[in-house]
């Protein structure tokens, strides 16, 4: 017998995805774990994904649509549908993505095993030395990720969160493109991670994507670097050794003198300069750089 209150929320944010959401929707319903809930959060599609997803929970009671009456954005639109979870857990899967069948089984069973943990992250290379799952504390993440293996660089398909945990937090902060690696930085600031390996999400990759259409832009990369740059170096709390923390900062700022000494090179002075200010100071969204 269930619980009055599902184990897993799964959260499906969707714009314009007329073309996807079915099999989304199709890989969630088809999980071997039973014990969820999937929340469809739509950001004022044009098309007919609205409808698409209506006629799924109007066969299934598991499935809950919902409609924003103005377009939010991709982060704040995910916090959205955190806030409308009722579950212990949180699972974005995007309207454009797939989860494997055993995935929400899995994930479940992995964090149930490690009660201290307060978040997940799923489709990581093998670790050579034990295998997965298994669980690091704050200081560890910090050092595993920096000298080891890197962890937050994955997107928030490869993630579960306790939704009490994503409550503490706040949720995404909405930085465009990174908000998803900063929001990994700050649970690690507080709660261990369970780590677990590929084969339970899939990943669609397609033009309509605006990490396709932006993949390149060196703004991204910049805002990226300089973002985790002021983190490192403004953030006490970390849990890392003072000699750690020092390297990483020194890595950082290596490679935003090579970024700026490559333009200056290339006798883009403007663009050098306005990367030099955006570094020294709080900028993140590069509205000075063109």
């Amino acid at each position: 017998m269930q619980n009055s209150s599902p184990a897993i929320s799964v959260l499906m944010t969707s714009y314009n995805r007329e073309d996807f959401l079915a099999i989304a929707i199709e890989s969630v319903l088809a999980s071997t774990f039973k014990n969820f809930e999937l929340i469809i959060v739509d950001d004022g599609s044009k098309d007919k994904t609205v409808a698409i997803a209506k006629e799924y929970a109007s066969k299934d009671s598991r499935v809950k649509v919902f409609e924003n009456e103005t377009n939010l954005g991709d982060y704040p639109n995910r916090n959205k549908a955190a806030s409308l979870a009722t579950g212990k857990y949180l699972k974005y899967v995007d309207a454009d993505d797939m989860i494997y069948p055993w995935a929400l089984e899995v994930l479940y069973t992995s964090m149930e095993a490690f009660p201290e943990a307060g978040w997940g992250l799923c489709s990581l290379d093998q670790d050579k030395e034990r295998p997965y799952p298994f669980c690091l504390k704050p200081h560890e993440i910090f050092e595993y990720h920096n000298f080891k293996s890197s962890l937050f660089h994955k997107a928030p398909l490869s993630s579960i969160i306790k939704k009490d945990v994503f409550d503490q937090v706040g949720g995404f902060s909405g930085k465009r493109q990174m908000g998803d690696t900063e929001m990994w930085h700050i649970l690690a600031l507080r709660f261990p991670v369970v780590l677990m390996p590929h084969g339970m999400v899939w990943y669609r990759i397609h033009e309509a994507q605006e990490s396709v259409q932006i993949r390149n832009e060196i703004i991204v990369r910049l805002r990226y670097t300089i973002s985790i740059l002021h983190f490192y170096e403004k953030e006490k709390s970390i849990p890392m050794s003072v000699a750690s923390k020092q390297k990483v900062i020194g890595k950082l700022r290596r490679q935003m003198r090579m970024v700026i000494l490559r333009k200056i090179l290339k006798f883009n002075f403007k663009l050098a300069l306005s990367i030099y200010h955006a570094w020294k100071s709080d900028e993140y969204d590069f509205k000075s750089i063109n």
